[in-house]
C-alpha cells in the first residue's frame, strides 16, 4: 500500500498509531519500511537458525517450523512494548483491512437470526443493492451449498461471502411473499467502509460528529460532514471520540488542521533513529476555526484520538469532556517479513504541543493489560479525585492551563460513568441477539407504516408499548434467555430507549439510531449543559 500525505499540510509523517486492547486486538498500519540488512546481529541469526535446523533433523515428532517461527516472533516482541506486534501471513489483509477504507465483498450489512443469515440492510453503492437484494431477505445457499440451520457463525459468513474483486458468488434468498428460492449471481466489488459513524444537528445550532477510528478515509468522511453541517447553520460542535481506539496519525492531524489557526503546533515524534523525529503543523486551509468546539474521550479512547485531544486542549481551542483518555504514545511502522507477514514496531513515541507523553508505564506487560481494571477497583470512572498525577510531569497549555502527561489525557471536565444504565436483563437480550432479532422483525412488518411517520415524527411521537416489551420477552424466551420482570420494571424507560433507537437504525441507519441513543450517552448530555453555559466554558480554558 501506499503512503498517506497530504499537500495541503507542511508535513509528512509516514507513521501510524496503533492500540492493542485487551484480547490482543490491533489495528492495522499501511505503510511500510524496508528491513535493514541483518549484519548486527548476525550471530543471533545464525543461533536461531542453529535451533530450527536440529529441531528438524532430530526432534522426535513431526512439526512445523513455520509455527515456530511464527511463535517466537511473536514472544519476541512482547518483551519490547505492549503494541510491537507480529501479523502472520495468513492474518494481515483483516488485519489491515479496519483502517484501509474498503474491502471486496458483495455488500450487505448482515445478522444471524434463527440460525439463517438475515440481510440487515444492501449497502449503498455496492453490488447487492444494485441487483435488488432487499433488507430481510435471508440466505439459504451460497454456491450451492446450504448455510441455513447449520449453525454458521459470522466469520463463515465472510469466508462464504468475501472475496477478490471481480470474482462471482451465486446466492439463493428466500424473500417475504415470494414462495421459491430468489437466485442471484453476484459480482464482487470494493466495498467502502466507513469510520464517521454519524454526523447531524442536535439542535439549529450544535453540531454532533462521532468517529469511531482513524482509517485511511476517515479525513474525506470528516471534511465533507463538517462542510453540511456548516450549511446547516452549525455555530459550535461536539466531536465524539469515546471508544476510537485511534489508527493513522495522518489523517488526526489533518482534522486538526480543521480547528486551528496557521502555524499551531500539533504534534511531534522522536525516536532512536532522527528520521523517525517529526512536527506537524497546522495550516491556513481551517473549516472550523472557530466557534466553540467540544472533544469527548473516555477510557477507550487511544492513541490518534488522544493526539486530537491533546493538540486541541494544549492550543486552548476546545473543552476536552469525559473520562481519563487510555494513555497510548507509542508510535508504529510497518516491516514487511518475506514470507507474507509483518512486523509492526514501535518506532517513536509522540508528544502533544506542549510537550506531554500521554504514554502510561509498560514495563510490566500484565499490568499494563490489567490497567482498566485497576482503574475501576481504584474508583477512577466515577471520581476525579481517584485519579493522582506526577508532579514532574506538569506542562503548560497555550493559555498558562496546567495539564499532566504520564497516563492519558485527562479531560477538563470530568463525567463519572452512570451505572444507572446498567441493567443485567437487557444486556442478556442483547448477548443472544434477541433485542437485534426482535427490532427488525418490528420494522420489516411495519415499515411503510415507519416510513410514512417520518423519523422527526418517530422520534418525537413514537412510544415503545408495553405490549412491545411483553413480546421481546416472549422473544427472549424462545432464545432461552430468563425473564427478569423486577429488572425491566426498574429500567423500563431504559427498554422503551433501546428498543426505539434499534427500531430506528432498521429504518433510518445511524441518523436514526444515534439521536435516540446518545440520550443515554452522559457524556455528551454533560457536554450539551457546557455550551450552554458559554462563560463555564471559556472559564476552563
Amino acid at each position: 500500500m501506499s503512503e498517506n500525505s497530504s499537500s495541503n499540510n507542511s508535513y509528512k509523517i509516514p507513521l501510524v498509531l496503533c492500540l492493542g486492547l485487551a484480547g490482543g486486538i490491533f489495528l492495522g498500519s499501511q505503510f511500510s519500511t524496508n528491513l535493514p540488512a541483518v549484519t548486527e546481529s548476525g550471530k543471533d541469526v545464525q543461533k536461531f537458525r542453529d535451533v530450527l535446523t536440529v529441531i528438524q533433523q532430530d526432534y522426535v515428532d513431526e512439526v512445523s517450523t513455520d509455527t515456530l517461527v511464527d511463535k517466537a516472533i511473536e514472544y519476541m516482541l512482547t518483551q519490547l512494548d505492549p503494541h510491537s506486534t507480529y501479523i502472520s501471513s495468513r492474518d494481515t489483509a483483516q488485519a489491515n483491512e479496519s483502517l484501509r477504507g474498503n474491502f471486496d465483498g458483495i455488500g450487505v450489512e448482515f445478522n444471524i437470526f434463527n440460525d439463517t443469515i438475515t440481510v440487515v440492510t444492501p449497502l449503498s453503492g455496492g453490488p447487492s443493492e444494485a441487483l435488488g437484494i432487499r433488507s430481510g431477505d435471508k440466505i439459504v445457499k451460497v454456491d450451492s451449498i446450504n448455510v441455513a440451520g447449520i449453525g454458521i457463525t459470522s466469520s463463515d459468513v465472510m469466508r462464504y461471502l468475501k472475496g477478490p474483486r471481480g470474482t462471482e458468488v451465486k446466492v439463493s434468498i428466500l424473500r417475504k411473499g415470494q414462495k421459491q428460492p430468489i437466485e442471484y449471481t453476484i459480482v464482487r466489488d470494493k466495498i467502502p467502509t466507513f469510520s464517521l459513524d454519524v454526523a447531524y444537528m442536535i439542535d439549529n445550532q450544535t453540531g454532533y460528529i462521532k468517529v469511531s477510528r482513524f482509517s485511511a478515509t476517515t479525513y474525506s468522511e470528516f471534511e465533507k460532514s463538517l462542510t453540511t453541517l456548516r450549511s446547516k447553520g452549525m455555530k459550535r460542535l461536539v466531536l465524539d471520540l469515546q471508544g476510537n481506539p485511534g489508527g493513522y496519525m495522518d489523517m488526526a492531524i489533518n482534522m486538526l488542521d480543521d480547528f486551528l489557526p496557521a502555524g499551531k503546533k500539533v504534534v511531534f515524534t522522536k525516536g532512536k533513529k532522527s528520521r523517525y523525529d517529526q512536527e506537524a503543523f497546522s495550516t491556513e486551509k481551517g473549516q472550523f476555526e472557530k466557534g466553540d468546539l467540544i472533544v469527548l474521550v473516555n477510557e477507550g479512547s487511544a492513541s490518534a484520538s488522544e493526539i486530537v485531544a491533546g493538540a486541541l486542549q494544549d492550543n486552548d481551542r476546545a473543552l476536552v469532556v469525559g473520562r481519563r483518555s487510555f494513555g497510548k504514545g507509542l508510535v508504529q511502522t510497518t516491516f514487511p517479513l518475506s514470507g507474507g507477514g509483518e512486523m509492526r514496531l514501535t518506532i517513536s513515541r509522540y508528544y502533544t504541543p506542549s510537550g506531554r507523553s500521554i504514554q502510561k508505564p509498560y514495563e510490566n506487560y500484565n499490568e499494563y493489560e490489567r490497567d482498566m481494571a485497576k482503574r475501576f477497583k481504584r474508583g477512577e470512572f466515577f471520581s476525579a479525585d481517584s485519579i493522582t498525577f506526577n508532579d514532574s510531569l506538569k506542562y503548560q497549555t497555550a493559555n498558562g492551563r496546567t495539564v499532566y502527561g504520564g497516563g492519558g489525557i485527562m479531560p477538563d471536565y470530568f463525567v463519572p460513568l452512570d451505572t444507572t444504565q446498567n441493567s443485567e436483563y437487557l444486556s442478556e437480550l442483547y448477548i443472544a441477539n434477541v433485542i437485534n432479532e426482535y427490532t427488525f422483525d418490528y420494522a420489516d412488518k411495519n415499515r411503510s407504516m415507519l416510513q410514512a411517520l417520518t423519523f422527526e415524527k418517530y422520534f418525537t411521537n413514537f412510544i415503545v408499548t408495553d405490549a412491545m416489551l411483553n413480546d421481546l420477552v416472549e422473544a427472549g424466551k424462545k432464545a432461552k434467555v430468563k425473564p427478569n420482570p423486577k429488572d425491566l420494571a426498574k429500567h423500563k424507560a431504559l427498554f422503551q430507549l433501546h428498543v426505539k433507537a434499534q427500531i430506528a437504525r432498521k429504518i433510518w441507519g445511524n441518523e436514526g439510531f444515534y439521536p435516540l441513543f446518545n440520550q443515554t450517552n452522559e457524556v455528551l448530555q454533560q457536554a450539551l449543559k457546557l455550551l450552554d453555559q458559554p462563560h463555564a466554558l471559556k472559564s476552563k480554558m
